[in-house]
């Protein structure tokens, strides 16, 4: 299985099946060495058809100077086959196999008898070709290959190369072999150290390891292991062999840089002694400064006295890259190389340089963490310089430069000051595992400064660790610096309580806001008192007693507009929600996401982004809450924050499973990867439930559902993810009413009236409305008027898909009530909204009931005059006439957009796809 590359995999098989059909094509795979490039033309070899004939060449470096003999190599098994060519073609091509070469004149005859010769072959059996590192080929070879590539689509013929520098072969199809995504790169790790498959590895992978390895492993290994490989498969390769047991669990610092026998360490360092002194000096201004652009590595080259072009043999090796956004390694081992292999010396000259270069005001972090790279030894007044000027750089700069201060700082406790706010810089900025070493080179400390390392180690374990753990590490802290350091115990308690908000375990809620309110002061500044406020609220709200949580939320919301920093506006947004203010929550996590990037505070956006996607749930906005969703999963992963990644993979399933899609939504949950230690109602789990809760109810397996819900929000009990529960309230009453369950349908909704009427929110209330209709006896007039009160009040807000579901729910009871023309109305409109939202199989449900309702939804004799409102029965009638949307917007003095709407609609209420069945509906 190569991990990462399916697109890459379905190119290939394409390319081949087209070949099998007659129809040959040609690929040019590019990327960094060890990107997997050989991987896949192993790939193409194992899925090729019964008895393709296979032809392999890879090009080498000590042959590139001699003609043709990539050529040889690759033809040498067909050899014999030459002599069936046209006379000219076949002098030509075995003078050129046996040394001779190919004068000028008969280069065109030599690359048609290569192309003669494959699609000769082809005739018999589909051919497949593969030219591993394509860019080492000798230049005659490559052109005869590069000719055939361009003319095998006549011919049953597959032709694949790779290169790892650029290689312009014009009118050849390429592809360029990014690295693996954090995902992939961990589920690499992890099928390496269970020993399974190369996972697409160049070269192959002799080294396998026993399964017991990654079933010890912690989570945060593999994340950082992943992203010290870059991407690069055999990185993470030559990685995972290295890995001892105690630095699998977590229990020994990890490594920062590949093993000294790694082979592509090896390949590197070969690349790099054969370079120039010039050449390996700018690649070391390349490497010490990771923001270096293009014009600044030239002007330090000029102030040096090089040549900026002796910089192409690197960018040839696959060294480096240059582009006008910047020098681009192609993985960090590389620029780890470039500079970690220059001696001391020459180190420290390169630093000096371009400290020289840069501008002592535009430029003062960037020039100080350059003097301090440069110093010889402790340096207090350079230290304090670059503390200074460490706030007002990024928090990834303030962290390298806090960190370099504290290198320079004789003083212990000082040094560790420094590295504790290196590690915090370092959070925000989005490296937890970084943040966790700098963490490590703290301890032991001074009291303080063991305090904050604590409270950021246990933040740290809240959103990328054990969550439980974590909560528990949090309150004993809190506990320790009640009496000394009372806002980090409340910053502690504040953490603790995300922490038992995430794991599900709600009855520790009240003790947090209980260690909380012991702490409170009536002069508490607003930073302090929209926590306490925030715990608070929370807590009445957990303990059933909303009413008493309003006041508390409300000043939440109050105080984090008005603070507008990243973590009170996400608290505030936390607060409206539970207010039923959706669209001040989603105006609050908005602004909390754009504060946070405008910030730089990375650690800050996989929450807000949770909230914003939550916010966007409960509006109904189905697709901006999944394009959140996908955005908050990609930033979690990307700063390790893997139970929050957890969060926004599961919100991802539920939204597929809302909207019917199944095998999406098991995609998601599959992918799901949350700490060990969560606890066992963690919310990434218990969303995943109600995923699968909403599918079991859509497939009709109502007592499924119910028992799924129930196992992660418990009306009965009161156990279970209290925050779940809100959301999937409704889905329980329908369950439970159609499993003939009323003890879970009364109690679970008990509590949501309550938190329902409280509100005051219209979508809230339209949803209570509906229970109760579902719960009333059938066709009876407490039912109908449940129901009327439920659409009503669906007016008044914007959940289109729940006033959707209200109708097919109505519309069903109206059915069975024997009203079939008045559930054909609610029925049509439920369709109507599915069919635009692409629920699908919502829309199936509801064509099935108009059916059962009497009507042919699915049939083109569907009469539009029964179905169709008066205009849009005119607008129809004017597309079958046809006319475009705009010249009907025109006639009808309407606007295009308006009349696009109306086509929507018109072809969902018809059940039809295209303007020809339209017509054929009209007549």
């Amino acid at each position: 299985m190569l991990r990462g590359r399916a697109r890459e995999q379905q190119t290939i098989a394409e390319l081949q099946a087209g070949a099998a059909g007659g129809v040959g094509g040609a690929l040019l795979l590019h990327g960094d060495l060890g990107g997997g490039k050989t991987a896949l033309l192993r790939h193409a070899a194992a899925i090729a058809p019964a008895g393709t004939v296979h032809l392999w060449a890879a090009g080498l470096e000590e042959e590139s100077d001699l003609p043709y003999a990539g050529l040889q190599s690759l033809l040498q098994p067909v050899c014999e086959r030459i002599a069936e060519l046209p006379s000219h073609q076949a002098g030509a091509l075995t003078r050129a196999l046996s040394g001779e070469g190919c004068a000028a004149d008969d280069r065109l005859a030599l690359s048609m008898a290569v192309l003669t010769l494959l699609g000769t072959l082809g005739r018999e059996h589909p051919v497949l070709v593969c030219v591993d590192d394509a860019d080492a080929l000798d230049r005659p070879s490559l052109d005869a290959i590069a000719f055939t590539a361009r003319r095998v689509r006549a011919h049953r013929v597959t032709l694949l190369l790779t290169s790892t520098g650029e290689l312009p072969l014009n009118g050849v199809p390429r592809h360029p072999l990014r690295p693996l995504d954090p995902p992939s790169g961990r589920a690499l790790l992890a099928d390496l150290l269970r020993g399974s498959g190369d996972g697409g590895i160049d070269g192959g992978s002799p080294w396998s390891a026993p399964g017991p390895r990654a079933a010890d492993t912690v989570d945060e290994v593999l994340a950082a292991m992943a992203a010290l490989g870059g991407g690069n498969p055999r990185a993470l390769t030559d990685l995972a062999a290295s890995l001892s047991d105690s630095q699998l669990a977590g229990e020994a610092p990890l490594p920062t840089r590949l093993p000294a026998d790694s082979a592509l360490l090896r390949t590197y360092r070969a690349r790099l002694d054969r370079l120039a002194p010039d050449t390996r000096w700018l690649l070391l201004l390349a490497a010490a400064d990771e923001e270096t652009d293009a014009a600044g590595l030239m002007r330090a080259a000029h102030s040096s006295g090089v040549d900026i072009a002796a910089l192409a043999p690197a960018e040839r090796g696959g060294l480096v890259r240059v582009s006008r956004g910047g020098i681009v390694f192609p993985q960090p081992i590389a620029r780890a190389l470039a500079y970690e292999e220059a001696p001391l010396a020459q180190r420290r000259a390169a630093h000096l340089h371009l400290a020289q270069i840069l501008d002592a005001d535009t430029e003062r972090l960037r020039r100080a963490v350059h003097l301090a790279a440069a110093a010889h030894g402790p340096d207090a007044e350079l230290a304090e310089e670059l503390e200074e000027a460490a706030t007002g750089g990024g928090y990834s700069r303030a962290s390298a430069a806090l960190e370099h201060a504290a290198q320079l700082t004789t003083e212990p406790g000082g040094a560790a000051s420094r590295l504790v706010t290196a590690a915090r810089y370092a959070w925000q900025s989005g490296s937890a595992g970084r943040a966790r070493s700098l963490l490590r080179r703290a301890r032991p400390a001074a009291r303080g400064v063991s305090a904050e390392s604590e409270v950021l180690s246990g933040e740290i374990e809240l959103r990328a660790g054990a969550t439980a753990n974590a909560a528990e590490s949090l309150l004993t802290i809190a506990d320790r610096l009640a009496g000394s350091e009372r806002e980090l115990a409340v910053l502690a308690l504040m953490r603790a309580g995300e922490a038992v908000c995430f794991s599900g375990d709600y009855p520790r809620f009240a003790e947090v806001a209980s260690r909380a309110a012991a702490l409170r002061r009536p002069d508490d500044p607003p930073e302090l008192e929209v926590v306490f406020e925030h715990i608070a609220g929370f807590a009445y709200t957990f303990g059933g007693r909303h009413h008493r949580a309003i006041g508390p939320l409300q000043r939440v919301v109050e105080l984090g507009a008005a603070l507008d920093t990243a973590s009170p506006l996400t608290c505030a947004s936390a607060a409206a929600l539970l207010l039923a203010d959706d669209v001040g929550a989603h105006r609050l996590a908005a602004r909390a996401v754009e504060v946070a990037r405008e910030s730089g505070d990375v650690s800050a956006l996989p929450l807000a982004l949770e909230m914003t996607a939550y916010a966007e749930y409960w509006l109904g906005r189905y697709d901006a809450a999944a394009a959140t969703s996908l955005h908050g999963l990609r930033a979690a992963r990307a700063c390790g924050q893997g139970n929050y990644a957890g969060d926004h993979q599961a919100m991802l399933a539920v939204l597929a499973a809302v909207r019917g899609d199944r095998e999406q939504a098991l995609r998601h949950i599959r992918d799901i990867e949350v700490a060990p230690g969560t606890g066992q109602t963690n919310r990434p789990k218990a969303l995943s439930q109600w995923a699968l809760a909403v599918l079991d109810l859509i497939a009709g397996r109502p007592a499924d559902t119910v028992a799924r819900i129930a196992g992660i929000a418990c009306p009965v009990t009161g156990r279970g993810h209290i925050v779940v529960q809100a959301m999937a309230t409704p889905w329980l009453v329908e369950a439970a009413v159609r499993a003939d369950d009323r003890e879970q349908a009364v109690a679970a909704l008990a509590g949501f009236d309550r938190w329902a009427a409280s509100t005051g929110d219209p979508v809230r209330r339209a949803l209570s409305a509906r229970c109760h209709a579902l719960l009333a006896p059938r066709g009876s007039a407490a039912a109908e008027e449940h129901f009327q009160q439920a659409l009503a009040l669906h007016l008044a807000g914007e959940a289109d898909f729940e006033q959707a579901r209200t109708e097919l729910l109505y519309g069903q009871e109206l059915r069975r009530a024997r009203r079939p023309r008045d559930a054909r109305e609610h029925l049509h409109r439920a369709l109507e909204t599915f069919t635009q939202l692409d629920a699908s199989a919502w829309a199936d449900q509801a064509r099935a009931e108009l059916r059962a309702a009497g009507e042919a939804v699915d049939a083109l004799a569907v009469r539009a005059a029964d179905v169709l409102t008066a205009q849009q029965l005119q607008i129809a009638r004017l597309v079958c006439d046809g006319a475009t949307n705009r010249e009907v917007a025109a006639q009808l003095f309407l606007s295009p957009r308006t009349v696009d709407h109306h086509m929507r609609n018109i072809f969902a209420r018809l059940g039809i796809r295209s303007r020809i069945e339209l017509a054929k509906a009209l007549t």
